[in-house]
Protein backbone atom coordinates (compact mmCIF):
# COMPACT_ATOMS: atom_id res chain seq x y z
CA UNK A 1 0.00 0.00 0.00
CA UNK A 2 0.98 3.55 -0.83
CA UNK A 3 2.14 6.11 1.88
CA UNK A 4 -0.63 8.43 0.23
CA UNK A 5 -3.10 5.89 0.63
CA UNK A 6 -1.90 5.30 4.45
CA UNK A 7 -2.21 8.78 5.16
CA UNK A 8 -5.35 8.52 3.68
CA UNK A 9 -6.77 5.30 5.73
CA UNK A 10 -4.60 6.84 8.72
CA UNK A 11 -6.71 10.23 8.50
CA UNK A 12 -10.24 9.04 7.98
CA UNK A 13 -9.94 6.14 10.29
CA UNK A 14 -10.48 8.77 13.81
CA UNK A 15 -13.22 10.59 12.03
CA UNK A 16 -15.34 7.73 11.47
CA UNK A 17 -14.66 6.28 15.19
CA UNK A 18 -15.40 10.28 16.54
CA UNK A 19 -18.52 10.34 15.12
CA UNK A 20 -21.30 11.58 17.17
CA UNK A 21 -23.88 9.61 18.23
CA UNK A 22 -27.42 10.66 17.76
CA UNK A 23 -29.50 11.66 20.55
CA UNK A 24 -32.16 8.94 21.68
CA UNK A 25 -35.70 10.02 21.96
CA UNK A 26 -36.16 10.49 25.49
CA UNK A 27 -32.81 12.72 25.56
CA UNK A 28 -34.09 14.05 22.59
CA UNK A 29 -37.76 15.38 24.32
CA UNK A 30 -36.16 16.32 27.31
CA UNK A 31 -33.98 18.78 24.84
CA UNK A 32 -37.09 20.46 23.78
CA UNK A 33 -39.41 20.05 27.25
CA UNK A 34 -35.83 22.29 28.90
CA UNK A 35 -36.81 25.40 25.93
CA UNK A 36 -40.48 25.20 26.76
CA UNK A 37 -40.60 28.41 29.36
CA UNK A 38 -44.19 27.07 30.27
CA UNK A 39 -43.39 23.76 30.80
CA UNK A 40 -40.43 24.44 32.99
CA UNK A 41 -42.33 27.00 35.16
CA UNK A 42 -45.02 24.16 35.77
CA UNK A 43 -41.77 21.86 36.20
CA UNK A 44 -41.00 23.91 39.38
CA UNK A 45 -43.83 25.24 40.50
CA UNK A 46 -45.09 21.43 41.00
CA UNK A 47 -41.78 20.47 42.71
CA UNK A 48 -42.47 23.63 45.35
CA UNK A 49 -46.18 22.13 46.10
CA UNK A 50 -44.62 18.23 46.02
CA UNK A 51 -41.48 19.75 48.83
CA UNK A 52 -44.04 21.74 50.64
CA UNK A 53 -46.39 18.49 51.43
CA UNK A 54 -43.93 16.27 52.08
CA UNK A 55 -41.93 18.59 54.67
CA UNK A 56 -45.72 20.22 55.99
CA UNK A 57 -44.56 18.94 59.58
CA UNK A 58 -41.86 20.99 59.87
CA UNK A 59 -42.41 23.79 58.01
CA UNK A 60 -45.84 24.60 59.15
CA UNK A 61 -46.15 27.08 61.52
CA UNK A 62 -48.85 25.68 64.06
CA UNK A 63 -50.60 22.06 64.34
CA UNK A 64 -53.25 22.55 61.61
CA UNK A 65 -56.28 20.96 63.90
CA UNK A 66 -55.49 22.94 67.07
CA UNK A 67 -58.69 25.28 67.97
CA UNK A 68 -58.24 28.24 69.23
CA UNK A 69 -61.85 29.97 69.81
CA UNK A 70 -59.63 33.31 71.29
CA UNK A 71 -58.05 34.34 67.88
CA UNK A 72 -61.36 33.24 65.13
CA UNK A 73 -61.01 35.05 61.40
CA UNK A 74 -57.59 36.65 61.70
CA UNK A 75 -56.72 38.34 58.60
CA UNK A 76 -53.96 37.59 57.06
CA UNK A 77 -51.00 39.02 58.18
CA UNK A 78 -51.23 38.56 61.79
CA UNK A 79 -48.70 37.75 64.46
CA UNK A 80 -47.92 34.19 64.22
CA UNK A 81 -50.67 33.60 61.82
CA UNK A 82 -49.31 34.76 58.51
CA UNK A 83 -52.37 33.99 56.22
CA UNK A 84 -54.69 34.33 59.01
CA UNK A 85 -57.04 32.13 60.92
CA UNK A 86 -60.33 30.11 60.25
CA UNK A 87 -63.51 30.27 61.94
CA UNK A 88 -62.40 27.88 64.80
CA UNK A 89 -59.11 29.79 65.48
CA UNK A 90 -57.32 26.96 62.88
CA UNK A 91 -54.14 28.49 61.31
CA UNK A 92 -54.93 28.64 57.60
CA UNK A 93 -51.29 28.51 56.33
CA UNK A 94 -51.05 25.09 57.89
CA UNK A 95 -54.32 23.79 57.24
CA UNK A 96 -52.64 24.66 53.21
CA UNK A 97 -49.68 22.71 53.82
CA UNK A 98 -51.39 19.66 55.29
CA UNK A 99 -54.22 20.10 52.70
CA UNK A 100 -51.67 19.71 49.68
CA UNK A 101 -50.47 16.17 51.02
CA UNK A 102 -54.10 14.58 50.55
CA UNK A 103 -54.89 16.68 47.10
CA UNK A 104 -51.36 15.37 45.65
CA UNK A 105 -51.78 12.08 46.85
CA UNK A 106 -54.97 11.79 45.69
CA UNK A 107 -54.22 13.14 42.22
CA UNK A 108 -51.04 10.86 41.32
CA UNK A 109 -52.91 8.05 43.20
CA UNK A 110 -55.41 8.10 40.88
CA UNK A 111 -53.35 8.75 37.80
CA UNK A 112 -51.22 6.09 38.52
CA UNK A 113 -54.15 3.50 39.33
CA UNK A 114 -55.88 4.39 36.10
CA UNK A 115 -52.80 4.53 33.48
CA UNK A 116 -52.66 0.94 34.87
CA UNK A 117 -55.92 -0.30 34.84
CA UNK A 118 -56.73 1.37 31.22
CA UNK A 119 -53.40 0.16 29.94
CA UNK A 120 -53.96 -3.66 30.84
CA UNK A 121 -57.38 -3.45 28.94
CA UNK A 122 -56.24 -1.66 25.79
CA UNK A 123 -53.47 -3.54 25.76
CA UNK A 124 -54.52 -6.67 25.61
CA UNK A 125 -58.15 -5.41 23.25
CA UNK A 126 -56.11 -4.04 21.07
CA UNK A 127 -53.39 -6.99 20.62
CA UNK A 128 -55.35 -9.93 20.76
CA UNK A 129 -58.70 -8.31 18.99
CA UNK A 130 -61.40 -10.12 17.93
CA UNK A 131 -64.10 -11.26 20.79
CA UNK A 132 -61.75 -9.54 23.09
CA UNK A 133 -61.39 -6.32 21.46
CA UNK A 134 -65.24 -6.39 21.31
CA UNK A 135 -66.00 -7.03 25.01
CA UNK A 136 -63.57 -5.23 26.26
CA UNK A 137 -64.70 -1.97 23.98
CA UNK A 138 -68.37 -2.64 25.07
CA UNK A 139 -67.25 -2.69 28.53
CA UNK A 140 -65.59 0.88 28.13
CA UNK A 141 -69.01 2.35 26.01
CA UNK A 142 -71.13 1.09 29.36
CA UNK A 143 -68.74 2.80 31.95
CA UNK A 144 -68.68 5.59 29.81
CA UNK A 145 -72.38 5.90 29.30
CA UNK A 146 -72.54 6.15 33.41
CA UNK A 147 -72.42 9.65 34.86
CA UNK A 148 -69.15 9.94 36.72
CA UNK A 149 -70.30 12.06 39.33
CA UNK A 150 -72.98 10.48 40.20
CA UNK A 151 -72.05 7.26 40.72
CA UNK A 152 -69.12 8.53 43.01
CA UNK A 153 -71.29 10.27 45.12
CA UNK A 154 -73.28 6.92 45.34
CA UNK A 155 -69.92 4.99 46.02
CA UNK A 156 -68.64 7.20 48.72
CA UNK A 157 -71.80 7.93 50.46
CA UNK A 158 -72.73 3.87 50.93
CA UNK A 159 -68.46 2.78 51.36
CA UNK A 160 -67.44 5.98 53.54
CA UNK A 161 -65.59 8.77 52.39
CA UNK A 162 -61.72 7.15 53.43
CA UNK A 163 -58.90 8.74 50.86
CA UNK A 164 -58.10 5.04 49.70
CA UNK A 165 -62.12 4.75 48.87
CA UNK A 166 -61.68 7.99 47.66
CA UNK A 167 -58.88 6.92 45.09
CA UNK A 168 -60.11 3.78 44.13
CA UNK A 169 -63.19 5.18 42.69
CA UNK A 170 -62.03 8.19 40.73
CA UNK A 171 -59.80 5.62 39.34
CA UNK A 172 -62.38 3.29 38.46
CA UNK A 173 -64.43 5.97 36.58
CA UNK A 174 -61.34 7.49 34.70
CA UNK A 175 -59.52 4.54 33.14
CA UNK A 176 -61.69 4.55 29.89
CA UNK A 177 -60.13 7.22 28.25
CA UNK A 178 -56.22 5.81 28.80
CA UNK A 179 -57.71 2.35 27.33
CA UNK A 180 -59.11 3.58 24.52
CA UNK A 181 -56.06 5.63 23.72
CA UNK A 182 -54.03 2.10 24.36
CA UNK A 183 -55.95 0.11 22.39
CA UNK A 184 -55.85 2.16 19.39
CA UNK A 185 -51.83 2.60 20.04
CA UNK A 186 -51.30 -1.12 19.89
CA UNK A 187 -53.60 -1.82 16.88
CA UNK A 188 -51.21 0.07 14.53
CA UNK A 189 -48.15 -1.27 16.17
CA UNK A 190 -49.18 -4.52 16.41
CA UNK A 191 -49.04 -4.81 12.40
CA UNK A 192 -45.55 -3.88 12.74
CA UNK A 193 -42.72 -5.97 10.90
CA UNK A 194 -40.76 -6.49 15.02
CA UNK A 195 -43.82 -7.56 16.11
CA UNK A 196 -43.82 -10.38 13.13
CA UNK A 197 -40.05 -11.11 13.90
CA UNK A 198 -40.72 -11.30 17.72
CA UNK A 199 -43.52 -14.01 16.82
CA UNK A 200 -41.42 -15.81 14.80
CA UNK A 201 -38.53 -16.35 17.11
CA UNK A 202 -40.89 -17.20 19.85
CA UNK A 203 -41.45 -14.69 22.01
CA UNK A 204 -44.86 -15.40 23.99
CA UNK A 205 -47.77 -12.88 23.64
CA UNK A 206 -47.28 -11.16 27.44
CA UNK A 207 -43.85 -10.56 26.06
CA UNK A 208 -44.58 -8.74 23.32
CA UNK A 209 -47.49 -6.84 24.99
CA UNK A 210 -45.05 -6.13 27.82
CA UNK A 211 -41.86 -6.05 26.34
CA UNK A 212 -41.67 -4.68 22.90
CA UNK A 213 -45.30 -2.77 22.13
CA UNK A 214 -45.43 -1.07 25.44
CA UNK A 215 -42.24 0.29 25.41
CA UNK A 216 -43.09 2.22 22.07
CA UNK A 217 -46.72 3.18 23.28
CA UNK A 218 -45.22 4.76 26.34
CA UNK A 219 -45.38 8.25 24.98
CA UNK A 220 -48.52 9.03 24.75
CA UNK A 221 -49.22 7.01 27.71
CA UNK A 222 -47.09 9.49 30.10
CA UNK A 223 -48.50 12.22 28.60
CA UNK A 224 -52.01 11.43 29.35
CA UNK A 225 -50.94 10.07 33.32
CA UNK A 226 -49.00 13.72 33.35
CA UNK A 227 -52.87 15.29 32.25
CA UNK A 228 -55.07 12.84 34.73
CA UNK A 229 -53.49 14.55 37.87
CA UNK A 230 -55.41 17.67 37.49
CA UNK A 231 -58.24 16.55 36.75
CA UNK A 232 -57.81 13.91 39.72
CA UNK A 233 -57.13 17.03 42.15
CA UNK A 234 -59.97 18.61 40.36
CA UNK A 235 -62.44 16.27 41.59
CA UNK A 236 -61.31 15.34 44.62
CA UNK A 237 -61.44 18.66 45.64
CA UNK A 238 -65.40 18.80 43.64
CA UNK A 239 -66.07 15.57 46.15
CA UNK A 240 -64.65 17.14 48.96
CA UNK A 241 -66.67 20.50 48.19
CA UNK A 242 -69.75 18.68 48.66
CA UNK A 243 -68.80 16.94 51.94
CA UNK A 244 -68.39 13.40 50.45
CA UNK A 245 -64.53 13.79 50.63
CA UNK A 246 -61.59 13.16 53.38
CA UNK A 247 -63.40 14.38 57.02
CA UNK A 248 -61.93 16.03 59.63
CA UNK A 249 -59.64 16.39 61.16
CA UNK A 250 -57.94 15.46 57.71
CA UNK A 251 -58.01 18.66 55.07
CA UNK A 252 -58.07 18.75 51.97
CA UNK A 253 -58.16 22.04 49.32
CA UNK A 254 -61.36 21.20 48.57
CA UNK A 255 -62.49 20.33 51.88
CA UNK A 256 -60.94 23.98 53.25
CA UNK A 257 -63.78 26.11 50.11
CA UNK A 258 -66.31 23.74 51.55
CA UNK A 259 -65.83 25.84 55.16
CA UNK A 260 -65.18 28.93 53.79
CA UNK A 261 -68.32 28.98 51.51
CA UNK A 262 -70.01 30.48 54.62
CA UNK A 263 -67.43 33.38 55.26
CA UNK A 264 -67.83 34.48 51.59
CA UNK A 265 -69.00 38.37 52.47
CA UNK A 266 -67.22 38.56 55.91
CA UNK A 267 -63.80 36.65 55.51
CA UNK A 268 -63.31 35.76 51.42
CA UNK A 269 -59.69 34.72 51.48
CA UNK A 270 -60.35 31.33 53.39
CA UNK A 271 -61.88 30.80 49.83
CA UNK A 272 -59.04 32.51 47.99
CA UNK A 273 -56.21 30.64 49.38
CA UNK A 274 -57.61 26.72 48.89
CA UNK A 275 -58.74 28.20 45.46
CA UNK A 276 -55.50 29.57 44.31
CA UNK A 277 -53.37 26.35 45.34
CA UNK A 278 -55.78 24.28 43.02
CA UNK A 279 -55.51 26.81 40.22
CA UNK A 280 -51.92 26.88 40.08
CA UNK A 281 -51.59 23.10 41.06
CA UNK A 282 -53.45 22.25 37.92
CA UNK A 283 -52.32 24.45 35.56
CA UNK A 284 -48.56 23.29 36.19
CA UNK A 285 -49.55 19.85 35.25
CA UNK A 286 -51.20 21.16 32.52
CA UNK A 287 -47.84 22.77 31.49
CA UNK A 288 -45.86 19.77 32.17
CA UNK A 289 -48.26 17.65 30.06
CA UNK A 290 -47.98 19.98 27.44
CA UNK A 291 -44.69 19.82 27.62
CA UNK A 292 -44.11 16.08 27.23
CA UNK A 293 -46.51 16.08 24.64
CA UNK A 294 -44.51 18.63 22.04
CA UNK A 295 -40.84 16.99 23.16
CA UNK A 296 -42.23 13.57 22.50
CA UNK A 297 -43.58 14.70 19.14
CA UNK A 298 -41.27 14.61 16.32
CA UNK A 299 -42.59 16.50 14.42
CA UNK A 300 -41.74 19.41 16.85
CA UNK A 301 -38.31 21.15 15.89
CA UNK A 302 -35.51 22.02 19.35
CA UNK A 303 -35.00 25.29 17.34
CA UNK A 304 -36.60 28.74 18.99
CA UNK A 305 -39.32 30.21 16.47
CA UNK A 306 -37.66 33.57 17.06
CA UNK A 307 -34.30 32.07 15.51
CA UNK A 308 -35.94 30.51 12.64
CA UNK A 309 -37.71 33.55 11.90
CA UNK A 310 -34.23 35.48 12.09
CA UNK A 311 -32.85 32.48 9.96
CA UNK A 312 -35.61 32.37 7.13
CA UNK A 313 -35.57 36.24 7.20
CA UNK A 314 -31.51 36.57 6.40
CA UNK A 315 -31.45 33.31 4.58
CA UNK A 316 -34.44 33.76 2.21
CA UNK A 317 -34.03 34.61 -1.21
CA UNK A 318 -37.63 35.84 -1.40
CA UNK A 319 -36.86 37.94 1.18
CA UNK A 320 -39.94 36.16 3.15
Amino acid sequence: MSSAALEKTSGTAPNLGMEKRPDGPWKTAWKKFRINPFAVAGLVILAIFVVAAICAKWISPHDPTRIDMMFPNLPAGSKGHPLGTDELGRDILSRLLYSSRISLTVGFAVAIVSVFIGTLVGAFAGYFGGWVDTISMRFVDVMNSIPTLFLNILILAIFGSKMSYMILVLAFTSWMGVARLVRGTYLQLREMQYVEAAKATGVSNLGIIFRHLLRNASAPIIVTATLMVGGAILSESALSYLGLGVQTPDTSWGLMLSNAQEFMLTDPMQAVYPGLCILIVVLAVNFIGDGIRDGLDPRKTTIPQRRLAAWRKKFSKSGI
